[in-house]
């Protein structure tokens, strides 16, 4: 049954202005997006083909364009879009860390760092650089694969550190599988950086581990 014969109480756009976006499930918002569904499928029916295709709305958004357009219903015009509501939530979480003098709250930083690392089948090692208040200067993306003290190297971090002329770093890596909890390797990894960037009197603020959810080592006491 195409949505316009739905209750309208059922349907999702009239969902979304009644009670808010949070009240809708991934397809019923993937739906709203894609506005018409295919033959005998409607739009709400193929946004849960594509979550099932895909296994996650993380993985759609970050599917490539082959493997976007391998999917029933999907082509280049739907996978534009998509990208450009991917990069407008990035550059969104960008200009919300910049809010005020210095960054705006931790869960500021935790939303930014998901958006840039969440959902990258390796492991993605970055650095955000920060000013002597705490301002933000720059994200970059430093090693790929999987992080341990051979891939990491901290004298490429101060070098990084150095060109920014940044006061302050916070570091982040993802885990591809979603459990955010630090490994004897990350902890490693950090107490060599914090150690690394102390001789050049540069506070490591935080080592964040992107999941679901997000994990800071500081506030576990791991730094």
């Amino acid at each position: 049954m195409p949505i316009t014969d739905w209750p309208t109480t059922e349907r999702p756009r009239e969902r979304l202005l009644a009670r808010g976006p949070a009240s809708l499930s991934d397809a019923e918002l993937l739906a709203i997006f894609l506005r018409t569904g295919v033959t005998g499928r409607s739009a709400v029916d193929l946004a849960r083909d594509l979550l099932s295709h895909f296994g996650s709305i993380s993985a759609l958004l970050n599917a490539s364009r082959s493997e976007f357009g391998q999917a029933r219903g999907l082509g280049d015009a739907k996978f534009c879009q998509l990208q450009a509501v991917l990069e407008l939530a990035r550059r969104h979480f960008a200009e919300e860390l910049r809010v005020g003098p210095d960054i705006a709250s931790p869960q500021a930083v935790f939303r930014f760092l998901q958006a840039e690392l969440d959902g990258e089948t390796q492991e993605v090692f970055g650095a955000l650089y920060l000013d002597n208040r705490h301002r933000v200067l720059a994200f970059e993306r430093l090693f790929f694969g999987t992080i341990d003290q051979a891939a990491v190297h901290p004298r490429e971090v101060v070098r990084a550190v150095m060109r920014h002329n940044a006061a302050a770093v916070i570091l982040a890596h993802n885990h591809p599988s979603g459990v955010a909890e630090p490994s004897s390797a990350d902890r490693r990894i950090t107490e060599r950086l914090r150690e690394a960037l102390n001789l050049i009197d540069v506070r490591l603020l935080d080592h964040v581990v992107v999941g679901r959810p997000c994990i800071s080592m500081a506030e576990r006491g791991l730094l």
